[in-house]
């Protein structure tokens, strides 16, 4: 007699109050395929409705810029900024619904590692590490931004609120608080891009201070919808950083953006593998660590697509869900082929080369049809 084991990526979960029909989430991937005034497009809803329909029960959007002053990260990155972008992203949260899915809007400012637009600031005028990107449309070092002042940093915070409103109006279902890979809130919290000697620089419980506020500004202005933060220790510029204080570091980040209000936490890995960036100096997982000091769901990333490394990180206790990248690039029907013990396709670079776009992994596929 032959038996099915299901995978327990496949059962059903919870995210602060959103019901899920998986623990498989599509992680918020760059695509800059939005107009250049960053309303989405139908290329981009058809996008994150294929995700959907192949089961995945979670669908992150990509880092969206919440204001029009100096959050943009990318020429045609998709914001929450203005009316239009409402009524492009609700005809992408319709289809991904449609579908069965649920998606969350993920507010994104690029701060100093904007390469798409004039305005750079961060918390202090430290050049940033590496060079720009040329996937997304950026090449050369990065320019050395403009120290923020406080009332600019208040700005900052209401423009995060204000764009949570209108993710609301737009039909997600949540919205996610970018505190990872290097953009402005990472680059509060990171000791060497923080220079600052006010109440938001030096100790970590300082330097953590702005993520806190915007995560109790958003939770706040749309308590109907889950809000989350993604955190982590590497950064598109800067593989190799890890918090300087390790699991003390660790737990009063934690602690304060739980305590700020957030629902969950999604612990990002930069490209990386989750064992690669997770694993602490005693042993333990950052993930892990996350769910013992807040008690709160945690989302993994980082090869979450291998099913051994998936098993192990759901049932030993280091996370509750699992975000995938570029294996949900190479199948976007994952949950669905995991269901029916189908193996899954390689990702091919071929999908982001040279640039990320959507219509780039559109030829992709139609060149491999031919």
């Amino acid at each position: 007699m032959t038996t099915t084991v299901e995978h327990p990526a496949l059962t059903p979960a919870t995210l602060g109050g959103l019901a899920l029909r998986n623990r498989y989430a599509v992680a918020p991937m760059s695509r800059v395929s939005a107009r250049p005034d960053g309303t989405p497009t139908g290329e981009m809803a058809d996008y994150y409705a294929e995700f959907a329909r192949g089961g995945f029960g979670l669908v992150f959007s990509e880092g969206t810029y919440p204001d029009s002053e100096a959050s943009q990260g990318y020429l045609n990155q998709p914001g929450l900024a203005r009316d239009e972008h409402v009524a492009g992203w609700r005809v992408v949260t319709a289809g991904v619904r449609a579908a069965g899915g649920r998606m969350i809007a993920q507010l994104m400012h690029a701060g100093a590692i904007a390469q798409g637009h004039p305005n750079t600031v961060g918390p202090s005028a430290a050049q940033p590490r590496g060079e720009k990107m040329r996937a997304y449309g950026g090449s050369g070092p990065w320019p050395v931004p403009r120290e923020l002042t406080t009332t600019e940093i208040d700005d900052i915070v209401d423009g995060f609120a204000a764009a949570a409103v209108r993710a609301r109006q737009a039909g997600f279902d949540g919205v996610e608080v970018h505190a990872a890979n290097g953009y402005l809130l990472d680059q509060f919290l990171t000791d060497y891009t923080n220079q600052r000697t006010d109440s938001y620089g030096g100790p970590v419980a300082n330097r953590i201070r702005l993520t806190s506020r915007v995560v109790t500004a958003v939770a706040e202005a749309v308590p109907e919808l889950v809000t989350g933060v993604r955190l982590s220790q590497t950064k598109v510029n800067d593989f190799t950083y890890r918090w300087p204080g390790g699991r003390a570091d660790a737990e009063v980040i934690f602690a304060a953006v739980a305590e700020a209000g957030a629902q969950y936490l999604h612990i990002a890995s930069e490209g990386r593998n989750w064992l690669e960036t997770a694993k602490l100096a005693d042993g333990g997982t950052i993930t892990a660590l996350a769910r013992q000091v807040t008690g709160l769901p945690v989302i993994a990333n980082g090869g979450m697509h291998d099913l051994a490394q998936a098993h192990e990180v759901l049932t030993g206790g280091h996370a509750d869900l699992l975000s995938i990248g570029h294996g949900a690039l190479a199948n976007p029907d994952l949950p669905a082929r995991v269901a029916a013990a189908e193996p899954l396709a390689e990702f091919d670079r071929a999908m982001v080369s040279p640039t990320v776009t959507v219509a780039n992994a559109r030829r992709w596929r139609e060149s491999r049809q031919a």
